[in-house]
């Protein structure tokens, strides 16, 4: 398969490791000609300079894309590519710059009939995946619990993009939040409160509970003006998973107040940026462990009551 990924930054370059790992025809195109001399001297991938238009009118469309541009581009170049014909995209979370935009793709990927993935890399950790088996052999969840408190006072002296801080909850703390609903079932209810506000960000604190499609009741909190971590539990009847970091996982079993460590095989984890391996893997073989912009869509209507807007 003919693959283009676009974005020759940091996260194009780890990309495009997993890319020459799994052996797969791959190019890439950037905007800024010293980049892309750079981009192709690190990773061995043809890199075309010039932008994502002038790559197209040149080489025409690939049968399938990454997008790994910066947050307020991801929708813009996804859009592109989808015009373009292209059938198979894998595009950066949260999928675009904005909820409009994300809803205006997915219409968009469904006219033209391309299918287009979101990468939220953490579904691929070691530890989730060792975690899945876990619930599977203790019969599914009971319960769950999840934080995604951000560190503000790092976040807000960043430069970045006009309207990426401001939208920080979607960009950022729905990796965590995903993860948590991925695991556990999508909300069937959920009440929310939201509280405060930050210079960059319209909320502040949040905290809610819900029940998941899957019977299990939930919680949530986070509180982005106090210390904190993102975080997740998981109850099944016989243990409680532990996501502190989500890099790794502790298990406590029924009847202990012990905490243990779940040894991992998480050599594809250390070789690659955590998750992005079995990521890319899956989407050119098993693109539904990857979540649809529809599945997006979805999403988007319980990220609203979280922030409560």
């Amino acid at each position: 398969m003919n693959v283009l990924l676009v974005g020759v930054g940091p996260i194009g370059s780890e990309y495009a490791k997993v890319l020459n790992a799994l052996a797969i025809d791959a190019v890439a195109c950037g905007r800024n000609g010293d980049r892309c001399a750079q981009f192709q001297k690190d990773t061995g991938l043809a890199t075309t300079a010039g932008g994502l238009e002038n790559y197209l009118q040149t080489h025409g469309c690939p049968e399938a894309a990454i997008v790994a541009v910066s947050e307020a581009q991801l929708g813009s170049v996804t859009g592109q590519l989808i015009e373009a014909g292209v059938k198979r995209i894998l595009v950066e979370k949260p999928g675009a710059g904005n909820a409009v935009e994300i809803r205006d793709l997915a219409q968009l990927a469904k006219a033209k009939r391309c299918d287009v993935r979101v990468g939220y890399n953490r579904r691929f950790y070691s530890s989730v995946l060792r975690a899945q088996e876990m619930i599977e052999e203790d019969g599914g969840i009971t319960s769950f619990n999840f934080e995604f408190t951000e560190w503000a006072h790092r976040i807000e002296p960043l430069v970045k993009e006009p309207g990426v801080k401001e939208l920080w909850f979607l960009h950022n703390s729905t990796h965590i939040i995903d993860l948590a609903f991925h695991l556990c079932g999508f909300p069937s209810q959920i009440n929310s409160i939201a509280q405060g506000s930050l210079s960059w960000h319209p909320a502040a604190r949040f905290v809610g509970s819900g029940v998941s499609d899957r019977g299990a009741v939930f919680s949530y909190f986070a509180d982005w003006e106090g210390p904190g971590r993102w975080g997740l539990e998981i109850l099944t009847r016989r243990r409680r998973l532990i996501f502190r970091p989500v890099e790794a996982l502790q298990v406590q079993v029924l009847g202990s107040v012990t905490i243990e460590p779940v040894k991992l095989d998480d050599t594809l984890d250390t070789q690659f940026k955590p998750g992005y391996f079995r990521q890319v893997e899956a989407f050119f073989s098993q693109p539904l462990k990857l979540l649809s912009l529809d599945q997006q869509c979805n999403n988007l209507d319980i990220y609203n009551r979280i922030i409560a807007q």
